[in-house]
């Protein structure tokens, strides 16, 4: 009768078992997650050529788009930052001399900030007195919404001008936070160099 299991073969599994047994298995770990490095150009700015009822300094990473939807004013525009794809959005409206005006775009961009509170873990409110004493309202907006800054500022009797900070990408905004930081100190500079024509 022939020996199912010759013996070279019990010898080759008996030695694999004794060298097996001294080496200690190596427990799985996953990676820790991590964010895309995302190269942030110098901040240097620039003044704005066209002719609006106002004018200001923006990020020369930045250009210049008008604002093409069906409502837009002709003063509305965005800052469009390509590399980025985000941009502020830009929002003029006159005021002629009207307090039920005032009034009425002021409690437009509370509403418009409030629209973001379903996303929102906490919207901060700040007042800010501006280079050119301006007064302006600032809009922390935190958690995974589009817009995690927005302002207005006016001088009561002629001029309204309201901004947002959007994103048109899907990624977290803890993800994005040098390019959140970016933008907002883009816009704290156009707002402190903000005048009215």
């Amino acid at each position: 009768m022939v020996n199912p299991f010759p013996v070279n073969y019990i010898f080759i599994l008996i030695a694999t078992l004794l060298f097996s047994c001294g080496q200690e298995e190596q427990a799985y770990v996953p990676k820790p997650k991590g964010f895309n490095r995302i190269d942030l150009p110098a901040q240097r700015y620039q003044k704005l050529t066209e002719e609006h009822p106002y004018s200001f300094e923006y990020s020369t990473s930045a250009q210049i788009l008008p604002d093409t939807f069906a409502l837009a004013g002709k003063d509305w525009i965005f800052i469009y930052y390509p590399r980025f794809n985000a941009n502020i959005q830009l929002t003029y409206k006159p005021l002629k001399n009207s307090p039920v005006l005032l009034r009425d775009y002021i409690n437009d961009s509370f509403k418009l900030t409030g629209k973001h509170q379903v996303r929102a873990s906490s919207i901060q409110e700040q007042r800010l007195l501006t280079d050119h004493h301006l007064t302006a309202m600032l809009f922390k907006i935190e958690g995974d919404v589009p817009s995690p800054y927005q302002f207005y500022t006016t001088d009561s009797t002629r001029h309204f001008l309201r901004g947002a900070i959007y994103f048109s990408t899907a990624a977290k905004n803890d993800s994005l936070a040098p390019v959140i930081s970016f933008i907002q100190k883009d816009m704290i500079h156009l707002l402190n160099t903000l005048q009215w024509r």
